[in-house]
């Protein structure tokens, strides 16, 4: 099972964190030159989710405990090919 933890704040929702770790994961990719099958499966799993999940619905959710001061974290995995994801929110 692969697990990824996506932090939004304040100035970046889960949408534009994962964008940007899709995109760092790409990069290094490329640049390396290396084939690594871990590397490419977390981007695989982030393209997926970057699109199927509902942005709107999970902005609207953490925005409001962000703005309660609350920390917020998406925790995403996938097991054969399902994929789930959840907010965890702790003071």
């Amino acid at each position: 099972m692969t697990q990824i933890e996506l932090i939004p704040d304040i100035d970046h929702c889960i949408e534009t964190v994962a964008k940007q770790r899709y995109a760092e994961i790409v990069r290094r990719l490329f640049t390396s030159g290396e084939n690594n099958a871990e590397l490419f499966e977390v981007g695989r799993i982030l393209k997926n989710f970057l699109e199927t999940a509902d942005f709107k619905k999970l902005r609207v959710e953490s925005e409001r405990h962000l703005a309660e001061g609350k920390r917020v974290k998406l925790v995403l995995r996938e097991d054969r090919e399902v994929q789930e994801y959840h907010l965890q929110v702790s003071p």
